[in-house]
């Protein structure tokens, strides 16, 4: 008999529902919030009452776009964390009464750890990674290298001690004047531009931990510095700017993961989260696998953003071993694996 497992997200501003069975995804739906745009950032009150908007239509979607009724499903996973504590508490709220009405179980998942198992549905790469291995979530939110000995035995081994990566990019791209969210934007000039035109200082922090601040403020003080010589600078020399910029990143996050793998010595690296579909990343670390003696792993497109399919993966996984929730647990903005 058939495992379907509905897998609700709603840990930032994207509302998602998803439909999987035995690690096939039947269906996988996301709800934007364009409205954030205009403010640069993600506004969480507004997040929130948008996720009560979207959240009855998205679910009820997923369940259709998958062809079964909703008492076929056995069980219901959600994002318990981290994220913002409003737009969690929606999406728990909603699965805790649909368990209750369907009376089946519940199942809470760690959003990080999604990310990282999200390598592991049907057609995320023909390829699965084998344990144990690095793990390294980059998000708008998060920067992590994970030590994953199994599907639920993880230790996080480095994170950043101030701004996420790809909150780094965000704020760098307002001050070049990119639209929100800007390290898409980034990410697209680069290719045009020349990586070694500009250097910019590498934050100098001990182990396998990062730290992103000096690298935004040093940005900062770079183009106040050539703006206050050509106030047109970034006219003519902006996919420069994104290229070394970039690089620049790419370099921080490649030295860490290499001093991660020469700790360990895991030489499997899986990476997961919404900066992990950037090419710069992707082409570095795949160019030089051969060389450093080392495989990665990147996700599909589709799976590598907020999305309730990675959800419905670990909670099948769960399911398996009938690891359910209770539902006396409260959402947690900093739920920790």
């Amino acid at each position: 008999m058939s495992t379907y497992i509905l897998g609700i997200e709603s840990s930032c501003d994207d509302t998602s529902a998803s439909v999987i069975c035995e690690g096939k995804v039947l269906s996988n739906l996301i709800a934007n919030q364009e409205i954030h745009k205009s403010f640069g950032g993600v506004v969480p009150e507004l997040a929130s009452r948008a996720h009560q908007q979207n959240i009855i239509p998205v679910v009820n979607q997923a369940i259709s776009n998958a062809n079964i009724d909703k008492n076929q499903l056995n069980a219901i996973a959600y994002t318990r964390g981290p994220g913002l504590l409003g737009s969690l508490l929606v999406g728990s709220s909603f699965s805790k009464s649909l368990s209750i009405g369907l009376n089946i179980p519940l199942i809470e998942v760690n959003h990080m750890q999604a990310h990282l198992l999200a390598h592991f549905i049907e057609d995320c790469g023909e390829k699965k990674p084998e344990f144990p291995f690095i793990g390294v979530t980059i998000s708008g939110g998060h920067t992590q290298i994970v030590l994953v000995n199994d599907y639920f035995d993880m230790k996080i081994i480095g994170q950043t001690l101030d701004d996420a990566i790809g909150e780094t990019f965000d704020k760098c791209g307002k001050m070049l004047g990119l639209p929100y969210p800007a390290g898409p934007h980034i990410d697209k000039k680069s290719k045009l531009g020349n990586f070694n035109k500009y250097i910019f200082t590498k934050p100098k922090v001990d182990g396998l931990n990062f730290s992103f601040s000096g690298l935004k403020t040093g940005f900062m003080r770079f183009l106040e510095k050539e703006k206050s010589f050509n106030k047109d600078f970034l006219t003519s020399e902006l996919d420069n700017v994104c290229s070394s910029f970039q690089n620049t990143i790419v370099e921080i996050l490649f030295e860490k993961v290499m001093l991660a793998i020469k700790q360990t010595g895991i030489n499997r690296v899986v990476f997961g989260g919404g900066v992990s579909c950037n090419s710069g990343i992707i082409n570095k670390f795949k160019a030089n696998e051969k060389t450093k003696n080392y495989l990665s792993f990147f996700p599909k497109f589709e799976y590598t953003t907020d999305n309730a399919a990675m959800i419905a993966m670990v909670g099948y996984l769960k399911y398996i071993t009938k690891d359910f929730s209770s539902l006396d647990k409260g959402a947690e903005a900093r739920y920790k694996f």
